[in-house]
């Protein structure tokens, strides 16, 4: 059964999960984890590539959006919950719903910014997670 980390950030906003979700995946890199970012939309999908490459000056995230060109493997990959994906060491749900492939991870990190609407989303998410019997761990930061 997969463990769940709720990350409580402080900020509000689509860009603060943005700006966090590459922040946990360059951490989980830099720990020899694979990480899988499922975003909302292909859109943001593609604004996840974008940022992985720019939000931290110095910083280096090899990844690729899902499906990957042939003979493409990179630690972190992006896509959103229509595309296939192979099990890695950690998924981070940006997503408003529990991914149909959580299944397939040791590890779920769920991104809570502080306004209201992502708080209740996030509760319908912990609950189900509970139901189902998962470890569950909260981190306000």
């Amino acid at each position: 059964m997969p463990r769940v980390d709720f990350y409580v950030l402080s900020q509000s906003g689509e860009k603060a999960r943005q700006q966090f979700a590459c922040r946990l995946a360059e951490k989980a890199y830099r720990l020899d984890n694979t990480v899988h970012i499922i975003a909302a939309s292909r859109a943001d999908a593609e604004r996840l590539d974008e940022l992985l490459w720019t939000f931290r000056d110095g910083s280096f995230v090899p990844h690729h959006i899902v499906p990957a060109p042939a003979n493409t493997e990179s630690p972190v990959s992006i896509g959103c919950e229509s595309d296939e994906v192979e099990a890695r060491d950690l998924l981070i749900n940006l997503c408003d719903d529990v991914p149909s492939v959580a299944k397939l991870f040791p590890r779920i990190a769920e991104l809570v910014s502080s306004d209201e609407d992502s708080k209740l989303r996030s509760r319908k998410r912990y609950s189900l997670y509970r139901d189902q019997g998962h470890e569950i761990n909260t981190h306000n930061l």
